[in-house]
């Protein structure tokens, strides 16, 4: 019998579809006409920031070191809460909602236990 580590990734999936979804609403906001921020700075670094959290997301669940996965949860972190800030701030508010999701999906990804802490036991 050998054991391999349980990997959680349910945070990671809520934080990269929340990223995904702000990325398209703010890549609409920003490309359609009468919008209110069509072809704004604010809008594209909303757009980017979606990008850069999307990335981050896909990295989460293959980090195998503690460290560098509370690193990369930090800098999601403040990445998360500066896009929530500046998706407000252009008044897109389903932008806004998906960044809280991607924040509630940080929490989920903190609370679960690291890959280490349990394992099971497969035949093999």
């Amino acid at each position: 019998m050998t054991t391999r580590p349980i990997r959680y990734r349910g945070g990671a999936i809520v934080i990269f579809g929340a990223a995904l979804a702000t990325l398209a609403l703010m890549l609409y906001a920003y490309l359609t006409p009468l919008t209110g921020v069509t072809g704004t700075a604010g809008a594209l670094l909303v757009i980017a920031a979606s990008v850069v959290i999307a990335i981050a997301a896909l990295v989460l669940p293959a980090l195998g070191g503690r460290g560098g996965r509370n690193l990369l949860r930090i800098l999601l972190l403040f990445g998360i809460l500066g896009t929530l800030v500046a998706a407000a701030l252009l008044h897109r508010w389903v932008a806004t909602a998906a960044m809280v999701a991607a924040l509630i999906g940080l929490f989920i990804d903190m609370t679960r236990p690291a890959a280490t802490a349990r394992t099971i036991k497969t035949r093999g």
